[in-house]
């Protein structure tokens, strides 16, 4: 099926609407990494996440009969995975995390990266590569989901707003105070 390889994700998702099941299997291997690794880091349990992450590939299938392109497909698809995180928070005694904190910081240098063979800098790339997940892990939960839909699957800012369903602003603010806290946390 060379075809189906070049195709876009959104006639992908047109011919499996249409009946070829080959078409939802290059979908799925497109999009299994992102999303899985989106969702865990949502929840934070890779039991739950597999749990989750299942349930959204069914709930594509189970809708695809009515399936439109009205944007691109991975705004469609993290949007239903949006949708399931919000359930999952609501069945959860705490319910939705609202956590919308606007501290911002200060504008800072990113983490030098590169590949290097001396051992003390690779056990410090490990260690800088720790951290950053330890704090991503600690954001506030609107702001770690704009910014790993962002990060796992290159979404822009109108998509990010498309798939949670906010303003653009809103979306802009949470990924610009996502990023902000990560550069101090990386600074510290």
């Amino acid at each position: 099926m060379p075809q189906a390889h070049a195709a876009s994700d959104e006639e992908l998702m047109e011919r499996y609407r249409d009946g070829d099941a080959g078409a939802f299997d290059v979908l799925y291997g497109r999009h299994k990494g992102g999303l899985f690794r989106y969702v865990l880091r949502q929840c934070g349990s890779r039991g739950v996440a597999e749990e989750l992450f299942q349930e959204v590939w069914m709930n594509l299938i189970r809708a695809r009969a009515a399936y439109t392109v009205q944007a691109k497909f991975t705004t469609y698809l993290y949007r239903l995975a949006h949708n399931r995180l919000i359930d999952h928070y609501r069945a959860q005694a705490g319910g939705v995390p609202m956590s919308f904190d606007d501290v911002d910081g200060p504008a800072l240098d990113g983490i030098a990266g590169g590949r290097n063979d001396d051992p003390a800098i690779t056990a410090d790339a490990r260690q800088q590569a720790q951290r950053l997940l330890q704090l991503i892990d600690a954001l506030p939960q609107a702001q770690r989901e704009a910014f790993l839909l962002q990060q796992e699957s290159d979404m822009s800012i109108e998509e990010i707003a498309e798939a949670t369903g906010v303003s653009r602003e809103t979306a802009k603010s949470r990924l610009r105070y996502a990023i902000a806290r990560l550069r101090q946390g990386m600074r510290e």
